[in-house]
């Protein structure tokens, strides 16, 4: 099972990809994950990576598609993948087609989750996380259990700089402008699963099961 899912910040995306991975046993594939663990380890990849991230540099879309094939063709996507954060651009998800193709793992079905701007606003603005482990908590929908102290490790809880309405409504624009088309892209091959992720997670998760046993 090939599965991409797609959701703007504050939408439950890394949640869902928590439930999708558990239920069907398969690799969550994270660019930026595989970024930092090629850079880690001295991939050849890695290094090409580095040196123009350290240029200050976007990471050219041949170094990422050369990435995410090479984590394509590893064993334990061999029951299938869930690919999480690419493509981002209609340029990427272009080229990523032909790649999938090429060694036989398409895509084939998107979980795109949709949330209305006012409850990503209080999600965001709500949400904490821990300075040490980095466990993600919100101020009403999953508080600590003592104020400003991680359940998990005892770190200390803090809210994130960039989680603030101002930065919200940058991420929406660009996710509107450079995402929206992905999802456009693969709406008309029939692979577009849209899903109201501002509901109770339960119901969500339940609909994406839904969507999925199409191609199971």
């Amino acid at each position: 099972m090939n599965i991409l899912i797609m959701g703007p910040a504050g939408s439950g995306k890394g949640t869902m990809s928590e439930r999708i991975i558990d239920a069907y046993d398969i690799p969550h594939i994270s660019t930026g994950d595989m970024l930092r663990e090629n850079v880690r380890n001295n991939t050849e990849l890695g290094q090409e990576a580095k040196s123009y991230m350290e240029a200050g540099k976007l990471v050219p879309d041949e170094v990422i598609n050369a990435m995410v094939e090479k984590r394509l063709l590893e064993p334990d996507c061999q029951k299938g993948y869930l690919l999480d954060g690419f493509p981002r651009t209609l340029v990427q998800a272009q080229a990523f087609s032909e790649i999938a193709e090429k060694i036989g793992k398409p895509i084939e079905t998107v979980i795109a989750l949709e949330v209305p701007m006012e409850v990503l606003e209080k999600r965001i603005t709500g949400r904490r996380v821990c300075s040490e482990c980095g466990a993600i908590y919100h101020i009403e929908g999953h508080p600590t259990k003592v104020e400003g102290v991680c359940d998990v490790c005892g770190g200390a809880v803090v809210q994130r700089k960039d989680d603030t309405i101002e930065q919200l409504k940058v991420r929406m624009e660009e996710y509107e402008n450079s995402t929206k088309p992905v999802i456009d892209y693969y709406g008309e091959k029939g692979l577009v699963h849209t899903i109201d992720a501002s509901r109770n997670r339960e119901i969500v998760f339940a609909e994406v099961q839904e969507a999925l046993g199409e191609v199971a």
